[in-house]
Order: structure tokens, then C-alpha cells, then sequence
């Protein structure tokens, strides 16, 4: 039994692997050497880790460590991986011998013949009687890989857990986008809130003063309709933005694994906009190796590769070895004595035939999935290089565009100004002013706005180069993926 096992080891070991070795497949396109929307030391290369913590915000940093730690998304990518790797382990198991332990007794009543000498010559006698009967073996059976077809099931296994395990971190680094972008979104609507209210306690004062002016015949009533109308116009803004922000919290709360509160809106931040350094790009060669997603589509295009392998030694001679030691006896007390000792051994070849192209066409059908899986991964590699250019032109493009809308910001509130001033000496009427207050707050519902978009831009940008999370986080998931 040692030597039929030591046999089927250098057996498994000694096998060639039929099939194509795997390329790196052609894009089908030039991909130049630096950033085309990229600044000057955009080429840089910056570290990805933790990189959150650029905005500064502590109360962001713990939101992130507790997503890192509860999101359920995460738990679930975790547990995929799990599963894989145990399929791993059950395709790699194929290539070694399998070995059982079989025992068995027996009691069977039956007629049995006997012949008996006598004077007349032997005759035969039948009679009841009950015979036992007892076993102990250890068959096994082992497949001789010669042409590889288990070994490429193995590396495609392995390809998959590779792909499983790049697909974890692509949920890890969405799951930490998604919450940084709900965070700044969450600021933003806060700010959005206390311009509102400014509006409306403006709105409020306007229509005293235009209540005044009214009472002491300086303006007519219309004057006086129209800053009521402005005023319930400005209080009806607060409920869709409350709810927006509530909305945002929750969604906040459900991506930490928690219950979703929406909780009372609080103070807008003091720092609302801080201009940050260019986020380092590197180059477009390295986005093949740091995004999770480009790897995770190379590792499925890897086991669509070893996958044609297995389907072509499929078409090709099957050699099976089988065996057995054991014992046999009719009584227990004398089962494992030499002479009730039982072995052979056998060796058998199947060779496929006839199977009406079965197959061959599976074989195709591999070669067909490798071809999908190639232009998957161009496609990927390509969308990648696409989301970087995004952002990096979006960033010059909000940069230019706050820098208007800044301008414009002053010249409003010059003008909101000079209206009142206008106003309250009777040389413009009201309609001036209300234009002017209501151009002035749209001004910095838009900075608000522009300001978000640089922001989660620059998350998006994080997120496109395949922006990295800390390594104890990553320890934290495993040990909670194991449990």
C-alpha cells in the first residue's frame, strides 16, 4: 500500500500540463506615458494609504475605521473569499490518491451443499445453516494526470481565489469611497442649512423694513406681497434639504452596519474648503498593478486560461490506478491473522472514443470564455484609464469654475448692497432687492456646490488610481471573515 502511495506521489508530480501558457493580452490601444489631463508632477508617485485623512476630519477617520471593521458588504466579500479558497483546497485534493477505510460484517442464513462418503459412493447433502463473515480493507484509487487536466483545474481554482480575493478589496475601497463621498455630502447639506436659514432671517428683516415703509405710505402693498411670497419661498427650501441630510445619514449608518439615524443636523464646519495638493497619478503603466479591479479581471482571465488547458487534456487518455490490503475472515477473533490477508491492485485506461464532439466543443467553448474574458480585461484596463482622466480634468475644471463663482459671489453680494441702500432712499423698488438677495444666496448655494464637487472628485480620484486602506484594517477584516 506505502509503495502504490509513494507510486501515485511521483506520478502526480512527474505530469506535463497541456494547453497555452498564459500572455498578458494587447489593449488594442496606445497608452502614452504620462497622464494626458495630469498636472506637472502628476507622474509622481504618492502614497495610497489612509488617504482620507487629507481632508482633516477625525470624526471622517472613525467613520471609516468603523466601516472598515462592520460593513456587511465587506463581511459578505470576506466570506466569498472563504468559499473559494475551500474549493480550492477540494480541486487540489483531486490530484493526490484517495484512500478509504471500509469495514463490514456479515451474517446470512443459506443452503449448503456437502458431500458425504458413504458405502455406495459420495452423495450430496443440503442443509440450512448461518455463515458470518468479516471485513477490514483500505481501498484506494488514484488518477495519473498525465496530461495535465487536474493540474490546470487546480490553477484555475487558484485564479479564482486570486480573483475572489482582488474582488474583497475592490468592496473594501468602494465601501470607503462611498462612505468619505456621504461624508462630505452630509457637510455640504449642512452648510446648504445655514445659508437657508440666513436667507430666511434676511427675508424676514426685508419684510419688516418693507412692513415700515408701508405702515408710513413709502411703498405700496405689492411691495409687501412680494417679500412675504420671497419669504415662504425661502422657508419651503429647509424641509427637501432637512430630508436630504437625513437620507445621507442614514445611508451613513447602514454602511457602518448600524441602524440608520438620522440625528439632529449640526454646525457646518469652519474649514469648509481647504485647498489640498495634487493627488500623486504616477503613470498609467502602474494603474495595471495597483487597481484590485484590473487584477481581480486578469486573475479570471488566467483561470479561463488554464481552464482551455483542462478542457483539452480532457479529450486525451484517462489512466486510473486502484487498489486494496485488507483482510477477510468468517470468524472476527481470526480476522487479522496472516492467512485471512487479501490485496490487489489494477490499473485501467479510458479513452474517449466516440462522444459525438462533446468534448472538442467544450474545448471551444473554453477558448470562446478566454476571448470574452480578454476583452473584459481590455475593457476594464481601458475604463480604468478613463476614470483617472475624469477626475484629473474635473479637477481643473472645478478649480477654474470656483474661481468664478467666487467672483461672482462678491459681485452679488456688492450689489445686494447697494440695492438696499438704493431701496431705502425710494430710487429703486423692491423687485431690484429681491433679485439681488436671491442672486446673492444662489452664489453661495454654489460655492457650496463646487466645493463638494472638488471634494469627492478628489475621492473619485483616490478611488480611480485604486487608493489603498490601512494594513490593520486589513488584518481586522481577515480575523473577522475567519470567525
Amino acid at each position: 500500500m506505502f509503495a502504490f502511495l509513494a507510486f501515485c506521489l511521483v506520478g502526480a508530480a512527474g505530469c506535463a500540463s497541456l494547453g497555452p501558457e498564459y500572455q498578458r493580452p494587447e489593449l488594442g490601444a496606445s497608452v502614452p506615458r504620462a497622464w494626458l489631463q495630469g498636472p506637472e508632477g502628476s507622474g509622481e508617485r504618492g502614497a495610497q494609504e489612509r488617504w482620507w485623512e487629507a481632508f482633516g476630519r477625525p470624526a471622517l477617520d472613525r467613520l471609516v475605521q468603523d466601516v472598515l471593521e462592520r460593513n456587511l458588504d465587506i463581511r459578505e466579500a470576506a466570506a466569498r473569499v472563504l468559499e473559494v479558497r475551500a474549493r480550492l483546497t477540494s480541486s487540489r485534493a483531486e490530484r493526490f490518491p484517495k484512500v478509504d477505510l471500509e469495514a463490514g460484517a456479515r451474517r446470512q442464513r443459506q443452503t449448503v451443499t456437502t458431500t458425504v462418503p458413504t458405502l455406495q459412493g459420495p452423495v450430496q447433502e443440503e442443509r440450512r445453516a448461518t455463515v458470518d463473515s468479516h471485513s477490514l480493507s483500505l481501498p484506494a484509487s488514484f488518477e495519473l494526470d498525465l496530461w495535465g487536466r487536474l493540474a490546470r483545474a487546480e490553477e484555475a481554482a487558484l485564479q479564482d481565489l486570486l480573483q475572489a480575493e482582488e474582488n474583497r478589496r475592490t468592496v473594501i475601497q468602494g465601501a470607503v469611497a462611498e462612505a468619505v463621498s456621504l461624508y462630505l455630502q452630509t457637510e455640504a447639506l449642512e452648510r446648504r442649512l445655514h445659508i437657508t436659514r440666513g436667507r430666511i432671517e434676511n427675508y424676514e428683516q426685508s419684510l419688516a423694513l418693507v412692513e415700515r415703509r408701508y405702515e408710513h405710505g413709502l411703498t405700496s402693498i405689492l411691495d409687501v406681497r412680494q417679500a412675504r411670497r420671497s419669504l415662504a419661498r425661502a422657508q419651503a427650501l429647509l424641509p427637501p434639504i432637512r430630508q436630504d441630510l437625513g437620507k445621507a445619514r442614514h445611508a451613513l449608518s447602514v454602511l457602518a452596519g448600524r441602524y440608520p439615524k438620522a440625528g439632529d443636523p449640526g454646525a457646518p464646519p469652519e474649514t469648509a474648503f481647504r485647498r489640498m495638493a495634487p493627488v500623486p497619478a504616477g503613470v498609467p503603466s502602474d494603474l495595471l498593478e495597483r487597481r484590485p479591479d484590473i487584477r481581480a479581471a486578469e486573475a479570471s482571465l488566467r483561470a479561463s486560461n488554464a481552464r482551455v488547458g483542462e478542457a483539452l487534456a480532457s479529450r486525451f487518455p484517462r489512466i486510473s490506478l486502484t487498489g486494496s490490503f485488507g483482510f477477510s475472515s468468517e470468524t472476527l477473533n481470526r480476522l487479522l491473522e496472516p492467512e485471512s490477508e487479501l490485496w490487489n491492485i489494477a490499473m485501467g485506461v479510458a479513452y474517449p472514443l466516440f462522444d459525438a464532439g462533446r468534448l472538442k466543443a467544450a474545448q471551444r467553448a473554453a477558448e470562446a470564455r478566454y476571448r470574452q474574458g480578454a476583452a473584459a480585461y481590455a475593457r476594464t484596463v481601458l475604463g480604468a484609464f478613463a476614470e483617472v482622466e475624469d477626475a484629473l480634468l474635473t479637477r481643473q475644471e472645478q478649480l477654474e469654475r470656483r474661481k468664478r463663482v467666487l467672483e461672482f459671489l462678491e459681485e452679488a453680494r456688492v450689489t445686494q448692497e447697494v440695492a438696499e441702500s438704493r431701496y431705502s432712499r425710494g430710487l429703486v423698488d423692491y423687485l431690484n432687492v429681491l433679485e439681488a438677495v436671491q442672486t446673492r444666496y444662489q452664489a453661495e448655494e454654489d460655492v457650496v456646490l463646487v466645493d463638494l464637487a472638488i471634494a469627492t472628485n478628489r475621492v473619485a480620484l483616490h478611488r480611480a488610481l485604486g487608493g489603498g486602506w490601512p494594513s490593520s484594517a486589513e488584518t481586522t477584516n481577515r480575523k473577522t471573515s475567519s470567525r
